[in-house]
C-alpha cells in the first residue's frame, strides 16, 4: 500500500501556541499599563524605567509558575483517570469492551461493526483507545507543564521588553503617547499573528488584541493619573 503524507494539523500547537500568547499579550500588556500608569503619576523617567524593569522579573516568573502549577494539575488529573482506567481495564475487560462498543453505536456505527472496532482497538491498545474515546485523553493535547512553563515565561519576557525599550529610548515628554501607541501596534502584530499560526482571520484577530489592550492600558493610566500613585 502507499505511504501517505501525514498531514501537518494546528490542533497539535494549542499547548505551546496558547501558552505563548498568553505570555507575549500579558508581557506587553501588563509591563506598557505598568509604564503608563507610573509615568502618568508624575514621576521621574528613571523610576518609570525602574518599575517597568521589576515587572518584566515578576511577570515572567509569575508566569512560569502560574502556567506549570494550572497545566500540571491538569496532568495529574489526566493520570488520575488512566489509572482509575487500567484498573477497571483490569477488574472487568469484557465490561470494558461493552463500554467502548456502545461509545461507537453512539456515534453511529452499527452494533456488529461497533463490537468489532472496540475488539481490535483493544487488543491493539486498550488503555489508548479508552483514553481517546471514553476520557477524550489525546496524545497531541495531553498537558506538559514544563513545556507550558517555558513558554509562557520565554514569551512574556519578549513581550515585556518591547515596551520597556520603548521606554528607555523615549524623551520624557512624549513616553506616554509613544509607549501607547507602539504596545498597540506590537498587540495588534501578535494578535494577527497569533491568529494565522492557529489558522482564523488575522485582522479580527489583530482588532480584537488591540480593543482590549487599548482599554486596559487606558484605564491604569487613567488610576495613576487619578491617583498620583504607583499602580
Amino acid at each position: 500500500m502507499p505511504i501517505h503524507k501525514k498531514e501537518q494539523n494546528r490542533i497539535g500547537r494549542i499547548g505551546w501556541l496558547r501558552a505563548a500568547v498568553l505570555g507575549a499579550n500579558d508581557g506587553i500588556l501588563s509591563t506598557a499599563s505598568l509604564v503608563l500608569g507610573v509615568a502618568a503619576a508624575h514621576t521621574t523617567h528613571a523610576n518609570v524605567l525602574v518599575a517597568g524593569i521589576a515587572g518584566l522579573v515578576a511577570g515572567s516568573m509569575s508566569m512560569a509558575v502560574g502556567e506549570y502549577v494550572s497545566v500540571h494539575s491538569q496532568a495529574d488529573t489526566e493520570q488520575a483517570e488512566l489509572k482509575q482506567e487500567r484498573a477497571e481495564l483490569k477488574a472487568d475487560d469484557k465490561g470494558e469492551h461493552k463500554e467502548l462498543a456502545a461509545i461507537y453505536v453512539a456515534r453511529g456505527l452499527d452494533p456488529s461493526l461497533a463490537k468489532q472496532v472496540a475488539e481490535q482497538l483493544m487488543a491493539h491498545d486498550a488503555i489508548g483507545a479508552h483514553a481517546r474515546d471514553e476520557l477524550g485523553i489525546i496524545k497531541t493535547l495531553r498537558a506538559r507543564p514544563i513545556q507550558a512553563a517555558l513558554a509562557s515565561a520565554g514569551s512574556f519576557s519578549v513581550g515585556s521588553a518591547m515596551p520597556l525599550l520603548v521606554t528607555a529610548v523615549a524623551p520624557e515628554a512624549g513616553l506616554i503617547p509613544l509607549v501607547f501607541g507602539t504596545s498597540l501596534v506590537f498587540l495588534a502584530l501578535l494578535g494577527g499573528l497569533a491568529a494565522r499560526a492557529g489558522g482564523a482571520g488575522m485582522t479580527v484577530g489583530a482588532i480584537r488584541v488591540t480593543f482590549w489592550g487599548a482599554l486596559a492600558m487606558a484605564v491604569t493610566a487613567g488610576v495613576g493619573a487619578l491617583f498620583g500613585t504607583v499602580v
